[in-house]
């Protein structure tokens, strides 16, 4: 494996990991922000209050998405195993 071969799996795989990712951390950050305006207004400021909700949202996202991110991750695994001997 030269240096080439190995940076450009790297790249594919933090670029695969952000992909992936991304639906999970977009709704937590706007869950996230959601509850900090409604706390800024009414000056509630309950820890429970960010952490139950940001958690369901996770929860709800992974469920919606959790599909699509397990056969993008599928398919990077394959393209990797499928590499393999000409990476030797």
């Amino acid at each position: 494996m030269t240096l080439d071969q190995a940076i450009s799996i790297g790249r594919e795989a933090l670029t695969t990991v952000l992909i992936v990712a991304a639906p999970c951390l977009g709704i937590s950050m706007a869950v996230g922000f959601i509850i900090s305006v409604f706390q800024a207004t009414t000056q509630i400021h309950d820890q429970t209050l960010t952490f139950v909700p940001k958690v369901l949202a996770v929860v709800v996202s992974l469920i919606l998405f959790g599909g699509w991110m397990l056969r993008t991750l599928a398919s990077f695994a394959q393209r990797i195993i499928e590499n393999l001997p000409g990476l030797m």
